[in-house]
């Protein structure tokens, strides 16, 4: 079976007059709907990406079930998700360093001012 990315994750609006529209897609050829408050654009960004990773999943797991795909496509997934979280909160952490750095040296100047000033 010969994967089509492009039609298989195809996002479709089925929007009524509900809050959260219903769309249809495709992930691997098997059909799926979905409410949803993420605009079509988004949806599409996400079954775009999640095809690709079970798709990538399939043709390593060769010969194996589309439910194992799915498995390791969701492992490969949360390890990219964990990882940026790591890196994110590592960014965070240095840029409050950075910034009660800037803190301190702000209140030593103004202290030294003050001293400065004083008759």
């Amino acid at each position: 079976m010969k994967h089509d990315a492009k039609k298989d994750s195809s996002v479709k609006n089925n929007a009524s007059e509900s809050a959260k529209p219903t769309f249809d897609f495709k992930i691997a050829g098997v059909s799926y709907k979905i409410k949803t408050s993420h605009d079509e654009q988004t949806l599409q960004q996400l079954v775009e990406y999640v095809d690709g990773k079970v798709s990538e999943a399939m043709k390593a797991t060769k010969n194996s079930s589309f439910q194992n795909a799915a498995v390791l496509a969701s492992l490969n997934i949360a390890e990219e998700m964990i990882l940026l979280k790591r890196r994110a909160q590592a960014e965070l952490e240095k840029l409050e360093q950075k910034a009660l750095k800037l803190a301190q040296e702000i209140e030593n100047t103004k202290a030294n001012k003050t001293l400065n000033v004083s008759p």
